[in-house]
């Protein structure tokens, strides 16, 4: 058995949707499929969580939401009749839809999760019924039904344990179960969504849950590259690589596949194969356990991230004061800030955020904070700040990587302010300015896919 996630640009219209079927029906295997919301049908177009997000606002700011109600349902609406699915099956769709606004939510954080999920909600709704209308056997899987439990974070939840044991009882069988991607249920009964991107997260969950002999992820792309086709012309495709190695360049940036999704494949050691909707002929990109995997490559991946500050603290002596971390650490928790790295010297050290987490106010008053507990002798936010991330199983393998991966950099006059490597010796990530960022992308892809493989 198979689970098989479609995401939105796959499922943008009913010409995308046709794709989608013959997919789904060329493999029996593919029995439980999990949907996003539609997305862009073109470079103009809207896509309809961002018409939802729309509705939501409107509702929380009482206005009249009857122009927008009607937009999004056309969305759906236009991909019935390219089908010629009958308007009155869409009927239950339109309530649930124009009803949103009526439910009461404990706030406004969970009246915007409960919004942007119906998205997905309506469209593996819609997709059951042309299925069924198709006359491939179908059912619509509703989380709430099913026991998908998740935290209670209204638009960053997690799955919570029990889900698996309630998921895995799911009738796989002679239909094909349409399941809504993105969301779950709190034990309050309120819906919440994971991060956004997350029906990857749902389809993931679910091959976990059920032992799925692989879980394949659809896209709009025929794999995942060694680098980002914006900045490296042509660049190689990665036939296969670990659990691991996607973990940290979908964290630094890869955008293909969300890096949360990893966990729960790892977890139920399913495989996953990222694939191209619009070519499934096409082999993709595999992602496989460790075990037994055998490099081809010196690197994986090189990304580049610039969505990042760091926090420079220095002071003489900074390595011998007991508990100096610990205060850093309990300060960023009274404001519920968490680090993404934080590479150390004797005399200094360097803290790494997230920006989006960050605001002037809590910059400032970490700041205050830090010089009153530490007293360093100097302080310095670094905003123009951008991480490279080079990842490679076949790098603990080989020796002089980390010089030859700073001399392509630095050669360039790229200047590097941070090098950090991980005990797995699998990934090695660089500081520079984010104007720099794009060309040490290039510069590394020349060295280890160009130039040694002339």
């Amino acid at each position: 058995m198979k689970v098989a996630k479609f995401g939105g640009s796959s499922l943008a219209d009913g010409a995308q949707l046709k794709k989608v079927i013959k997919i789904i029906v060329a493999d029996d295997k593919r029995q439980v499929i999990v949907t996003s919301a539609p997305g862009k049908r073109d470079k103009n177009d809207t896509k309809v969580t961002d018409l939802l997000i729309t509705y939501a606002k409107q509702t929380l700011q009482r206005q009249d939401t009857s122009a927008i109600c009607q937009a999004i349902f056309d969305r759906y609406l236009a991909i019935a009749q390219y089908f010629a699915l009958p308007e009155e099956n869409l009927t239950e769709l339109h309530k649930i839809l124009f009803e949103l606004k009526d439910h009461v939510y404990p706030d406004a954080k969970y009246l915007m999760a409960a919004f942007k999920a119906h998205g997905e909600r309506l469209n593996a709704y819609l997709i059951a019924k042309i299925l069924n209308h198709l006359g491939i056997k179908a059912r619509f899987i509703n989380p709430k039904e099913v026991g998908f439990l998740v935290t209670s974070e209204p638009n960053n939840a997690t799955v919570l344990p029990q889900t698996y044991q309630a998921l895995a009882q799911l009738p796989v069988g002679e239909e094909r179960l349409i399941v809504p991607g993105f969301f779950g249920l709190t034990k309050e009964g309120q819906i919440a969504t994971f991060s956004r991107g997350g029906s990857d997260i749902t389809g993931a969950i679910l091959a976990c849950a059920l032992k799925a002999e692989c879980y394949e992820n659809f896209t709009d792309v025929d794999a995942i590259y060694v680098a980002n086709p914006k900045i490296v012309t042509d660049p190689a495709a990665i036939t296969t690589m670990t659990y691991r190695e996607m973990r940290e360049l979908a964290y630094a940036g890869f955008s293909v596949f969300h890096d949360e999704a990893i966990i729960p494949a790892i977890q139920g050691q399913v495989p996953i194969n990222v694939k191209n909707t619009n070519h499934p002929e096409l082999p993709g990109t595999w992602i496989v356990p460790e075990t037994d995997f055998m490099p081809t490559q010196t690197i994986t991946g090189v990304v580049n991230s610039n969505h990042f500050s760091a926090l420079y603290l220095h002071k003489y002596l900074l390595n011998k004061e007991v508990g100096a971390t610990l205060k850093l650490l309990e300060i960023m928790y009274k404001y519920q800030i968490s680090y993404e790295h934080m590479p150390s010297g004797i005399d200094d050290l360097t803290i790494i955020f997230d920006s989006d987490l960050l605001t002037p106010e809590t910059k400032q008053l970490m700041c205050e904070d830090i010089q009153a507990a530490l007293q360093p002798d100097q302080l310095e936010w670094i905003d123009d700040y951008a991480i490279i991330m080079v990842v490679g199983e076949g790098m603990r393998d080989h020796k002089g990587v980390t010089q030859k991966i700073i001399d392509s950099v630095s050669e360039h006059d790229i200047g590097i302010h941070m090098i950090n490597q991980g005990a797995s010796r699998i990934s090695l990530m660089l500081g520079t300015k984010r104007a720099d960022a794009a060309n040490a992308v290039k510069y590394i892809y020349q060295t280890f896919f160009e130039e040694e493989n002339k």
